[in-house]
């Protein structure tokens, strides 16, 4: 039963999202054809998106949408990833996959503790596995042997979000103040849609001290907007070079604060 670690990847975009976006938004205020519209689009989609963002007229941000595929992620992540309503999710099911070797997750705080501790945690989970297999030999079906599986099981999903969702999700999930998994997470799907669409992301995107300016969490900041920042400008540095999907998460994990 070995620790799985995280992996993501951008499976399928869509093509030219800052024209798609920019020939939407020019439809809401022209009297022009949208063939017209889509011809005048292109070489001047970058600055039109810019407007929109700039004006808060989000919608036509929608008809972007990114598709990606995660795995070496815990079902403790799943409960607040599928929290983002829109957005389309498919994921591995324990009704109808038998965990006959469970994966999981280990906290970082458990790394932290030292070799004892993360032996004390694989002891644990290896418990659980046990408990599992002992019900379907009774012959409890998965879908109720599951029930005794945590939630640092494993999981593997793939799931899709339009542009204007992903900027809602960087900006909570980013955040210092989100939970330690779906942060990083989230700094790699980020790290990954400003290579493939700058004109959205690299400086919209982010939580609110990068993307604003000021951390919107009042008392509760975490006082390190600093450090995000400069974090957030490295970054953007190996995006703009083309860093592959598995570099950028190599970056995330070895310099995430």
């Amino acid at each position: 039963m070995p620790e799985r670690k995280l992996n993501v990847a951008l499976l399928q975009y869509t093509p030219a999202p800052a024209e798609t976006i920019a020939l939407a938004g020019r439809l809401c205020y022209s009297a022009s054809d949208i063939s017209s519209l889509n011809d005048k689009s292109k070489g001047t989609a970058d600055k039109f998106v810019q407007k929109l963002l700039d004006l808060g007229h989000l919608s036509p941000i929608e008809h972007a949408s990114f598709t990606f595929g995660a795995e070496g992620v815990s079902r403790a992540l799943l409960a607040q990833i599928t929290r983002h309503r829109i957005a389309s999710f498919s994921v591995q099911s324990q009704r109808y996959v038998q965990q006959t070797e469970m994966n999981y997750v280990i906290p970082k705080s458990v790394h932290a503790l030292g070799t004892d501790a993360v032996e004390e945690f694989e002891n644990q989970m290896s418990q659980i596995h046990e408990w599992y297999n002992s019900w379907l030999s009774k012959g409890i079906p998965a879908e109720d042997a599951r029930f005794v599986l945590p939630n640092a099981a494993e999981t593997r999903m793939v799931f899709t979000m339009n542009a204007r969702e992903l900027l809602l999700f960087f900006k909570l999930r980013c955040c210092q103040r989100a939970q330690w998994e779906i942060r990083a997470l989230a700094w790699v799907m980020l790290g990954i849609v400003r290579r493939e669409a700058p004109q959205l992301f690299e400086q919209a995107g982010g939580p609110s001290c990068v993307s604003q300016g000021a951390c919107s969490e009042g008392k509760m900041t975490c006082k390190m907007a600093a450090q995000v920042r400069e974090f957030d400008q490295k970054l953007n540095a190996i995006c703009r070079n083309g860093a592959s999907d598995e570099e950028i998460l190599s970056f995330v994990e070895e310099n995430l604060i």
